[in-house]
């Protein structure tokens, strides 16, 4: 069966050479196995949470999908389209979000952080919260749900949003009798290459000591030199431990390549010739990269029609069909064809269930958490080192039918004593 990996991309600037290493090559790379169905997105909407600068959110969505294109992204293999052009995905967040719990969202990572942070400053919690960033998690559910997608590509940061569109997929389906959304996976790379920055530290913007990934030969060179290195002289060995300069190269080059520049330094090369060779690795790459980005940069109006052709496209195989049967599903329906109104009784017959849920959290720790039908939290437990001790408590708790079985130090309660126990309960029947 093939298995569908959506991706979304944030306009967010041009990308520099560790976002190239670290995201996009690894991504078009993956794109390109013939059991995957790929699909990339522009996150535009998304990027209106943080910047209401339009110039800036047009400009950054240009540069963005031209720098995927110019890697190698093919857009008449995979999926490439425009968030905004799916207007289809912000019908289906509004219907997430009528049975998406607000205990779930109050407990988002970003969410939690600003109020965290309101509090240190002494301010009202909600402070400067836009609604868009409480409801984010609900918009980046319904871009996961709108076309099934099996796997979803993430940061360790982004494990808690997926959680969540698993949440909702799974509470939509109980609440209106039907499979309409497989529960997406998350995939964490715990390979992902991570670029040191001129100065050492990881190459991030935020650290300002970044290499733009199609900056001219002449400043790519400037720049190049510029890589922080200690004062060994030339003749003098040099460690490639820690060294930024020889991590920048080896991303670039073939392990035979590495092993011998790893040679050089041990024989003492000079960190100018080391830097030139390093410029040379990476401008051979990333030349025609270039070429092909002042090119299609040169005819934005390619790029447009390109992304409106595919959003099409996507609109009419699977976002129309889609959304036709959801709205019946949920009652939005022709008002001729009404049949008889259900009772109350075979409403509550679909009420949902408890449900205990397993994750893994960014300290590497194993959780779990027992959440009733409505997504109010009952059960929190404490880290373990691994899924299968998690397991086995849930295991002794699925039986537990008494209140001296819910005292421990591996879990806090968060309900009503009472609560917990009939939700156990209702598990075990």
């Amino acid at each position: 069966m093939t298995t569908r990996v959506l991706t979304g991309i944030t306009p967010s600037g041009t990308p520099h050479l560790g976002n190239y290493v670290g995201a996009i090559r690894p991504a078009i790379t993956a794109s390109q196995a013939s059991e995957i169905e790929s699909f990339f997105f522009l996150a535009d909407l998304h990027s209106l949470i943080k910047a209401q600068e339009p110039e800036r959110t047009q400009r950054s969505t240009l540069e963005i999908a031209a720098s995927w294109l110019a890697c190698g992204l093919d857009p008449d293999k995979v999926w490439f389209y425009r968030q905004s052009d799916i207007p289809e995905t912000t019908e289906l967040m509004w219907f997430l979000t009528v049975i998406a719990s607000k205990g779930i969202l109050n407990r988002a990572h970003a969410y939690k952080a600003a109020v965290d942070k309101n509090r240190e400053e002494q301010l009202d919690d909600d402070a400067g919260v836009s609604a868009g960033l409480f409801m984010y998690p609900v918009l980046m559910a319904a871009d996961i749900l709108i076309f099934k997608a099996n796997r979803v590509p993430v940061g360790r940061d982004q494990i808690q949003h997926i959680e969540m569109a698993r949440d909702f997929a799974q509470r939509f389906n109980h609440v209106y009798g039907q499979e309409f959304f497989p529960l997406p996976e998350v995939v964490i790379d715990e390979q992902v290459a991570t670029l040191a920055g001129l100065d050492g530290r990881k190459m991030s913007k935020s650290y300002h000591n970044t290499i733009p990934l199609f900056a001219p030969r002449a400043e790519l060179k400037k720049l190049v030199f510029s890589i922080l290195t200690d004062s060994r002289a030339p003749g003098e060995p040099k460690s490639t431990e820690g060294s930024a300069l020889f991590q920048m190269y080896q991303a670039f080059a073939t392990p035979e390549q590495t092993a011998a520049f790893a040679q050089a330094f041990a024989e003492g090369i000079s960190w100018g010739d080391a830097k030139q060779q390093l410029f040379e690795r990476i401008d051979s790459e990333i030349t025609p990269l270039r070429e092909r980005y002042d090119a299609l940069m040169a005819e934005p109006e390619k790029i447009e029609a390109l992304l409106r052709r595919r959003g099409q496209q996507l609109r009419e195989q699977f976002a129309v069909p889609l959304l036709k049967e959801l709205r019946h599903a949920v009652g939005l329906r022709d008002l001729s064809t009404a049949g008889d109104v259900p009772s109350e009784e075979s409403g509550a017959a679909r009420a949902a269930p408890p449900l205990f849920k397993q994750y893994r959290e960014k300290d590497g720790r194993f959780y779990f958490k027992l959440q009733a039908g409505d997504g109010t939290l009952l059960i929190q437990s404490e880290g373990f080192d691994s899924p299968r001790d998690a397991g086995q408590l849930i295991g002794v708790l699925k039986q537990t039918e008494h209140s001296d079985g819910l005292q421990s130090e591996l879990f806090k309660v968060e309900a009503e004593v009472d609560v917990v126990l009939a939700a156990l309960q209702a598990l075990r029947e």
